[in-house]
């Protein structure tokens, strides 16, 4: 007996996540089946494989909302280390992208007037030293005068390393308005898919950016960052350090 319609979209789901061990999400699964069945309804195909963790709990299940993955690579890949990401860490170090970045801030998102790269262990405590650091200043043209703010980021090269990455921008929110976190485009889907919920629960701004190209890293804002009143002992205590550099 002939396989049905149905039966036909279910398998090449399946061989589709299981080419994809990151994991893919739903839309793009969708338009992957309509290229190669592009005569079957899309809603058939909608139909079909909307709830393919439920229907095949053996074969695929859920790492976050939206993307589906092959049991075979459950907890596999974010515990495996890529060669390539490696080799390319070897090449490009994470303060290259330190001063683009704050670049970007001011020219492009337009969170602050001014912008420095730090880094390193300006600040002097366990706390950590945000790798850039802005301010916001009222312009002379604006008639209303906004309160100065400031603005930290915590960029991160290495995909092994974002949920310290997640906890550093969390602390600078006890001197800064705003903070982001800075992650490579090639992070997993389930880690990309995690932070953005987190981000937006903590109120944590979420850009990506190409970490091959520190010349062009294109950053792009997923989540933008929710302002915070910061405590202005801590405020005033890290702001001296830099001082020079930033006002």
């Amino acid at each position: 007996m002939a396989p049905t319609r149905k039966e036909i979209i279910q398998s090449k789901a399946v061989e589709i996540i299981k080419s994809n061990p990151a994991g893919i999400r739903y839309s793009e699964l969708v338009n992957r089946i309509q290229e190669s069945f592009p005569t079957f309804p899309k809603n058939t195909i909608h139909g079909t494989v909307w709830n393919l963790d439920i229907r095949l709990p053996d074969e695929i299940y859920k790492p976050a909302r939206g993307i589906f993955r092959h049991t075979t690579f459950n907890e596999e890949v974010g515990n495996k280390e890529d060669p390539e990401n490696q080799s390319a860490e070897e090449k490009v170090k994470e303060e290259a992208f330190y001063q683009p970045f704050a670049d970007w801030l001011v020219n492009e998102l337009e969170e602050c007037t001014k912008a420095i790269s730090l880094g390193g262990n300006k600040f002097k405590d366990k706390w950590g030293t945000p790798d850039v650091l802005g301010i916001r200043k009222p312009r002379q043209s604006d008639i209303i005068k906004p309160p100065i703010e400031i603005v930290s980021a915590e960029i991160k090269l290495d995909t092994g390393g974002l949920i310290t990455a997640f906890g550093q921008a969390c602390s600078y929110k006890l001197f800064s308005h705003k903070s982001y976190i800075v992650i490579p485009k090639e992070s997993s889907e389930e880690d990309k898919a995690r932070l953005d919920a987190l981000c937006r629960i903590f109120g944590i701004g979420l850009i990506l950016f190409d970490s091959y190209s520190p010349n062009e890293p294109q950053f792009e804002i997923r989540v933008r960052a929710n302002k915070n009143e910061p405590d202005m002992f801590y405020v005033n205590k890290y702001m001296k350090l830099v001082e020079d550099d930033l006002f």
